[in-house]
């Protein structure tokens, strides 16, 4: 049994490290994202959502619903890892 999730996790590993294959090069500044995105985030963001801190305006504006559902997530998985692991005194 341990075999097999040996060879499951280098699968997995090998996988993944596959798909990384074609990624830009670390901090190009000509990659797509670099290019076209986040400079309409700094150039822009301020005069979009009057807040003066880039990253909130990102996480709290451009993002609101995705963030939210996040903690939601978070949330969720806690109480029901809390649920799990609590002692019960009838037991």
């Amino acid at each position: 049994m341990k075999s097999l999730a040996l060879l499951a996790t280098l699968v997995t590993g090998a996988l993944l490290l596959y798909g990384t294959a074609d990624f830009a090069a670390w901090g190009d500044p000509q990659s797509p994202p670099n290019r076209n995105i986040s400079v309409h985030y700094v150039e822009q963001a301020v005069k979009e959502t009057h807040v003066p801190n880039i990253v909130t305006a990102v996480l709290g504006d451009y993002r609101g619903y995705d963030t939210m559902f996040e903690l939601v997530v978070i949330y969720s998985a806690g109480m029901a890892v809390m649920g799990i692991l609590r002692r019960r005194e009838d037991q």
